[in-house]
């Protein structure tokens, strides 16, 4: 030990490489359903090797959280700007009742119990499990002006208030959104899930695991075009008017291909192939002759190409809307796969509703996704590179907007470098969906800094609190445990039954999606997406998870700016 305790003092970042490791390794340990998370696990392997008393330059915890904050925003920033809109404003409140409860609750517990700002702080992190607010609020808590001593105090605090409501702060929102509101309402999860995608879709039944949609999948087939086919004598375009799912990609004649255009004539004894839904191939028989096998040497280059959308035209509009209205000039050759809303795979179905800075997936010939890909929006692919002239600007901002100190109802609040940071990166990630020319930050690098930002943070944070979490568990443990399941529980079951009773979301799998979006609880999430078995959850969780990231991860420096009790040194 004398050893180990050595080389960490004589380099802390071992120490801190050592803990991020540990920390994510431990994290993986699976109870039952419950798995604890890397950044959980970080924090408390840090308290452990805080322990030996390593000392590492606070300096890097707060770049590191900053750069944490900034991405966070940053993929936020589409869908929280895009969700302030009168459809949503009922999911948009839900979320907003969720988390001023949440508030609420954290500082009645501060009253009542007598908690200092740091122990408040650290039982909303964990009660309500935002880690960002380790952050904003120790950031706030270093504004204080106070000791040393006592601001060191505070922010270990925070660590451990995060550290000791945790765990069930994880578990609660999955045993309210999987078992306990359904059991009080009478739901069957499943069997709601099926009917709301089935309304989605206009009335086509939503399959069971295992099975899948062949209108959802496409296949490439080659025909010999018969001499009494509806097809002889038809241009390409004419065809894929006739199919309307479908198109002539090729064409061989006498065992060579032809160039293929719109007005490209085929011919009897042709070849052809053809892409597009298995339903239109199966029954392409009659249209074209016998399915053939391809001539020798074919190939037939296609891509599978992800496009933003930005083109507002297209916001708003549900995909059976857009593909009934766009003629087949235009949309030929081209099949949508799938569409992801900030990372989440969205349901593709007929009534799917598109939203600005929506991901949509398409196949299709170069030549035909290049004419689709301007009216659309831009391939994700040209943002594969940093633009690092607008990322340095938008944490320059940050850190200024954190600067700012005002008064709310006479109490002052600075949001610091972290709340700076935060609304710094909506900005800038709004930015980039509506001008796709500017502020590039592609998710790779994007989730990059988001995760090892907080994962550098958390273990400095842990790290830096061993040597006075133990005495401060001690004081609070039991205390601070059980007003941590308050905190978890009570906000849920009060928006639930508000949203039910007075914003009317009556739909089980909305109401239930709000509830887990709410609390930004992403294993509540998971849980809810495996018992409904469809990905129908996702579009209510969108709009309220984002919504709640941004107002949770801004409750820290509200927390400590309201509580007035200082921790003694």
């Amino acid at each position: 030990m004398g050893m180990v305790r050595q080389i960490f003092t004589g380099e802390p970042l071992i120490a801190l490489f050592v803990t991020i490791s540990l920390g994510y390794l431990v994290g993986k340990i699976k109870i039952g359903g419950f798995v604890l998370g890397g950044i959980a696990g970080t924090l408390l392997v840090g308290v452990v090797i805080g322990q030996l008393g390593i000392d590492l330059d606070v300096g890097i915890k707060t770049i590191f959280f900053a750069m944490f904050i900034y991405a966070v925003g940053f993929q936020g920033g589409p869908q929280f700007f895009h969700a302030l809109n009168r459809r949503s404003l009922n999911q948009l409140a839900s979320a907003f009742v969720m988390c001023f409860t949440g508030l609420l609750c954290v500082l009645l517990a501060a009253w009542m119990f007598d908690l200092d700002r740091g122990m408040a702080a650290g039982l909303a992190a964990g009660g309500l499990t935002q880690s960002a607010i380790i952050g904003t609020a120790g950031d706030a808590i270093g504004k204080l002006g106070l000791s040393a001593e006592s601001i060191k105090t505070m922010q270990t605090n925070v660590a451990v208030g995060y550290a000791v409501c945790y765990i069930f702060g994880s578990l609660g929102p999955i045993i309210m959104v999987s078992w306990f509101l359904p059991m009080v309402m009478r739901w069957n999860i499943r069997a709601e899930a099926v009917k709301l995608a089935a309304q989605l879709s206009g009335g086509h039944a939503e399959l069971d695991p295992g099975q899948f949609d062949a209108m959802r999948t496409t296949d490439t087939r080659v025909y010999a075009v018969a001499p009494n086919s509806r097809a002889a004598g038809l241009t390409a375009l004419a065809i894929d008017k006739a199919l309307s799912d479908a198109s002539v990609e090729a064409i061989f004649r006498d065992g060579k291909p032809l160039a293929v255009t719109d007005g490209a004539i085929v011919q009897a004894d042709d070849r052809i192939a053809v892409t597009g839904t298995v339903s239109v191939m199966e029954s392409a028989v009659d249209f074209f002759g016998r399915e053939t096998t391809a001539p020798s040497g074919m190939s037939l280059v296609q891509e599978s190409r992800e496009i933003i959308l930005t083109n507002r035209a297209l916001s708003g509009r549900d995909v059976g809307d857009i593909h009934d209205h766009v003629n087949v000039e235009t949309r030929h050759g081209v099949f949508l796969t799938a569409a992801k809303r900030m990372g989440r795979d969205l349901p593709l179905l007929r009534k799917l509703v598109l939203k600005s800075g929506d991901e949509l997936h398409f196949i299709g010939s170069p030549v035909d996704l290049d004419r689709v890909q301007s009216k659309i929006g831009y391939k994700i692919t040209a943002a594969a590179v940093t633009d690092f002239i607008f990322f340095g600007i938008g944490m320059l901002v940050g850190m200024l907007i954190g600067m700012i100190q005002f008064k709310l109802w006479g109490i002052p609040i600075a949001i610091g470098s972290g709340g700076g940071c935060l609304l710094s990166g909506l900005m800038f990630g709004w930015l980039r969906s509506v001008h796709p020319r500017f502020a590039a930050l592609p998710l790779g690098a994007s989730n990059f800094l988001r995760d090892f930002g907080l994962a550098v943070f958390v273990g400095i944070v842990g790290i830096a609190a061993g040597p006075q979490a133990l005495v401060a568990i001690q004081k609070y443990g039991s205390t601070l445990f059980f007003l941590g399941v308050g905190v978890t529980l009570i906000p849920q079951v009060v928006t639930f039954f508000f949203s039910y009773f007075v914003l009317r979301i009556r739909n089980p799998i909305e109401a239930l999606a709000c509830v887990a979006g709410g609390r930004s609880a992403n294993p509540a999430f998971a849980a809810l997406l495996t018992k409904a078995g469809n990905a129908t959850p996702v579009v209510s969780f969108t709009v309220t998870y984002a919504v709640a990231n941004v107002f949770l991860t801004l409750w820290g420096p509200v927390i400590v700016g309201i509580v007035a009790k200082n921790a003694a040194p």
